[in-house]
């Protein structure tokens, strides 16, 4: 019987995506993200390198989806808002995406292995904010790069801290009125960061 090349695979980078979500890339071992998949740690060394490469490979993988599933078009302070509201979305049903990122930022020091790539990513997204404020489709009071880490930080907190939001709102993230109105919260502080006064 042939071995399930492609299908190993993707077992081994959902055990990891599990698991470095839930312990980061310093609370977990190769060993583990080999017994969640179910395969010999060899498998994973073979398919992925060692556990900085295996993680480097999980959260470009994530954040390529993101940015595949959200892209960013920019007419008026309104494309703003919607594209916050979608990245919101996604983050509501991919909250690992949120925890990878914080597990990153606690666990280097310096440079990421990927940054360049993940970079050149970030700066298109500045960029094309940099063209609507040259264009005059929206406020050019903050700068771009500024305003886009501004962006990403309202879409992405709710799931990246939903403790605090509980805390502040009293509610969790499976009430249907109270994400409808976090959602609602985070298109119009957006649409309002890219309006002129």
């Amino acid at each position: 019987m042939a071995w399930d090349v492609e299908g190993t695979k993707t077992r081994i980078y959902q055990a990891a995506l599990t698991e470095f979500a839930a312990h980061g890339p310093d609370g977990t071992t190769i060993d583990r993200i080999a017994k969640r998949a179910k395969v010999n740690r060899e498998r994973v060394y073979n398919y992925y390198g060692d556990k900085t490469a295996l993680f480097s490979t999980v959260i470009r993988t994530e954040v390529d989806a993101l940015a595949a599933a959200v892209p960013l078009h920019i007419t008026g302070p309104d494309d703003i808002g919607d594209f916050a509201g979608r990245a919101y979305d996604y983050q509501r049903t991919h909250p690992d995406l949120a925890r990878l990122v914080l597990w990153e930022g606690l666990s280097n020091h310096g440079a990421i292995p990927d940054e360049l790539t993940r970079t050149g990513l970030y700066q298109a997204k500045a960029a094309t904010i940099a063209a609507a404020q040259q264009a005059g489709h929206i406020d050019d009071t903050l700068d771009p790069a500024h305003l886009m880490f501004l962006i990403i930080s309202l879409a992405s907190y709710w799931s990246a801290a939903p403790q605090i939001a509980r805390m502040l709102t009293g509610h969790d993230d499976g009430d249907t009125d109270e994400t409808t109105r976090r959602r609602a919260a985070v298109v119009h502080a957006a649409r309002r960061l890219a309006t002129r006064p």
